[in-house]
C-alpha cells in the first residue's frame, strides 16, 4: 500500500506543475498541449533531475529527495516561501502518532474568558475547543454539537455563516481551506483528518472545487466585515497566536 504522506507530496507537487506556463519558466510553448501545465520532464529539466525520479516523486512512491533536491524543485516549479515550506515539511515529516483531541489547559481557559474582545481556542483540526462570551455572541459556538464545533464546518456547512460574511464568504472561505491544507497533508492519511474531509465534502458544494486547487497559504491576520443579525455591520480585526503549552493549540482574538 502507498503512503498517504507520500501520496501529499506528490499531489502538490502535481497541483503545482499544473498551475504553471512554458512563458513563466522561460520555455517556448511549442506544440499544442492536451494538458494545462508544465510536462513532467520540463520540471525535471529545470530541477537537474532526472525524468523517471521526479516521476516517481509524483506517483507517490517513497522517493526522499534531499534538501538541495528540494530547493532545486522550488525554484523549478516557482514556488512562494510559503510552499516551499510545505514542500520542506512534506519530504522530512516523520509517521505521525494517531490523532487525539487537544485539551486546552485551565490557564489558557480563563485567558480566554478574562478578554474583553472575542476570542477562541482551536486545535489542528481546527476544532474549537475553548471560547468566551463574546465569541459566543458573534459565533454560536454553544449552540453547535460537540462534533460540529469547527471553524472549516462552520464556514463551509452551517446555515447562516454566508449571510453573516456576505461578500466576503468565498474569498474567506478559499483563503481558509489553503490555509488547513497546509495542515491536512501533514495528517495525511489520519482517520480524523479524513472524516472531516469527507463532511466538508458533504456539505458544501464549494468544497471540492477549493480542495482541488491544493493552494497553500500562511497564517495572518487579516480583518472581517460581518453583517450580524443582532449586532449590524460590525467590522473586526483578528490575529491568531500559537501557545506555548502546547504549539498544537491556536488563539485567535477579534478586536475592533
Amino acid at each position: 500500500m502507498s503512503d498517504p504522506r507520500h501520496e501529499a507530496l506528490g499531489n502538490f507537487l502535481r497541483s503545482r506543475r499544473e498551475k504553471l506556463t512554458p512563458q513563466a519558466v522561460g520555455l517556448a510553448a511549442g506544440r499544442r498541449r492536451r494538458t494545462s501545465g508544465l510536462r513532467r520532464e520540463e520540471v525535471a529539466e529545470l530541477a537537474g533531475i532526472g525524468v523517471d525520479w521526479y516521476i516517481r516523486l509524483e506517483q507517490g512512491r517513497a522517493v526522499k529527495p534531499s534538501s538541495s533536491t528540494v530547493d532545486a524543485l522550488a525554484r523549478a516549479l516557482r514556488l512562494s516561501r510559503t510552499e516551499h515550506a510545505h514542500l520542506k515539511a512534506l519530504v522530512r515529516g516523520p509517521a505521525r502518532k494517531p490523532f487525539v483531541r487537544e485539551t486546552v489547559p485551565a490557564g489558557l481557559r480563563e485567558l480566554v474568558q478574562s478578554l474583553n474582545q472575542p476570542a477562541y481556542i482551536s486545535g489542528q483540526r481546527w476544532d474549537v475547543l475553548a471560547w468566551n462570551d463574546q465569541a459566543d455572541e458573534i459565533f454560536g459556538f454553544s449552540q453547535l454539537a460537540d462534533d460540529d464545533r469547527n471553524t472549516l464546518l462552520l464556514m463551509l456547512c452551517t446555515p447562516g455563516v454566508r449571510r453573516l460574511f456576505g461578500t466576503q464568504w468565498k474569498e474567506l472561505a478559499r483563503r481558509m481551506v489553503a490555509q488547513f491544507r497546509a495542515t491536512y497533508d501533514l495528517w495525511a492519511g489520519n482517520p480524523a483528518f479524513a472524516d472531516l474531509l469527507a463532511r466538508l465534502r458533504h456539505g458544501s458544494r464549494e468544497f471540492d472545487e477549493l480542495w482541488a486547487a491544493h493552494d497553500i497559504n500562511p497564517l495572518s491576520a487579516g480583518e472581517k466585515l460581518l453583517d450580524h443579525p443582532k449586532k449590524g455591520r460590525v467590522r473586526l480585526r483578528y490575529a491568531t497566536f500559537q501557545a506555548n503549552d502546547d504549539p498544537a493549540l491556536k488563539l485567535a482574538i477579534y478586536y475592533a
